[in-house]
């Protein structure tokens, strides 16, 4: 249990600390959220609970794949923004779309026959 306290520690303060720095300066806190944090320690917990490198190369190609469609997040939040759209408005338009390019992403993948 005290393992699963930590992990969630260590993720949970990561994140706060991502969005404090964010505050102070966009430019640093965009450089940090552009790390892929939750990726890197999903892929790190992943090793440390199984120690198998499959899995964790599995999980990072997975990732791979679904970062691009994830990027239409970043693109339509600044564009409704920018058009005067109420912020969680845009904010759950956003989400709309990056969810509709995460399922044509996975069609397109598994049309040529890419296994997530």
């Amino acid at each position: 249990m005290t393992y699963y306290i930590v992990k969630v520690a260590v993720t949970a303060v990561l994140v706060v600390l991502k969005q404090e720095v964010s505050k102070r300066s966009s430019f640093v806190g965009a450089v940090l959220a552009s790390v892929p944090l939750t990726s890197v320690l999903a892929m790190l917990w992943l090793y440390i609970d199984t120690g198998n490198v499959d899995k964790v190369g599995a999980l990072a190609s997975n990732v791979f794949w679904l970062v691009l469609p994830s990027l239409a997040l970043f693109i339509a939040l600044p564009v409704l923004l920018a058009h005067g759209v109420n912020f969680y408005l845009s904010f759950a338009g956003s989400i709309g779309i990056t969810s509709i390019c995460y399922l044509v992403m996975v069609a397109v993948l598994r049309y040529y026959g890419v296994q997530l």
